[in-house]
């Protein structure tokens, strides 16, 4: 089903200050703060977002209809989002327009080589510069025939968005018994940290990560991550 149809909400167009009204993303994205970030960037822009936390669930999505617009992260819990990417580029027919997401420098090459249309950065902060990136990258008769306007708005996400990230970074380093499972949560803690300029808990991230790189024991470096992410989880503090 395309987001268009009988289920879809009644077609509106879009206006100066909703112009991605009509349209649905789909955001492939497992971290609360940063799924918050994009659920207020659609809020502001008329556009509808629809979540999925991993390759799996955003396959299950995909059976049942096809959005106007994909955001993909490239770090999920079950594999990379580059080849969900692939395989959306491939598919017929294509949604719109693609993007890949990251708060890795070296993953906007990944995400474009896999057929991606563009790319957004984390953290996404600026309104204006999230819808331009949406309408440049759509096909022209997808595209708002009235003009933007664009506002320079800074969205920051609250800091229970942050909080539930934290509570899911500690549960998977209590669970973890695979060496794969603890690179995924090291990914995703730096990755949340950036987002939200937690930079103790970001560098601690890089640490251990740095320190797998080595092959060394990580033992000391993913306990010290255990502890910050701890102690914003007692504090009940963001950052």
């Amino acid at each position: 089903m395309d987001d268009s149809d009988l289920f879809a909400a009644p077609h509106r167009p879009p206006c100066p200050s909703r112009p991605l009204l009509g349209l649905t993303i789909l955001l492939v994205e497992d971290s609360r703060y940063a799924c918050e970030a994009m659920r207020l960037m659609c809020l502001r822009s008329g556009a509808r977002l629809r979540r999925a936390d991993c390759l799996k669930s955003a396959r299950r999505h995909l059976q049942l209809y096809r959005p106007s617009v994909a955001v993909v992260d490239l770090g999920l819990p079950d594999g990379s989002g580059a080849g969900l990417i692939e395989e959306l580029a491939k598919a017929a027919p294509r949604i719109g327009a693609i993007l890949g997401t990251s708060g890795d420098d070296l993953a906007e090459g990944i995400a474009l080589a896999a057929g991606a249309d563009g790319f957004l950065a984390k953290p996404v902060t600026s309104l204006a510069d999230f819808q331009d990136r949406i309408l440049s990258l759509l096909p022209e008769d997808r595209r708002s025939a009235v003009p933007c306007r664009l506002t320079d708005e800074v969205i920051r996400p609250d800091s229970i968005a942050y909080r539930e990230d934290m509570a899911h970074i500690a549960d998977v380093l209590t669970k973890a018994r695979d060496e794969r499972v603890l690179d995924y949560v090291t990914q995703f803690a730096g990755g949340v940290a950036h987002s939200a300029g937690d930079y103790a808990l970001a560098e601690a991230a890089r640490t251990l990560a740095r320190t797998r790189a080595r092959g060394v024991p990580a033992t000391a470096a993913a306990a010290r991550l255990a502890g910050l992410v701890q102690n914003r989880l007692d504090r009940r503090e963001a950052i």
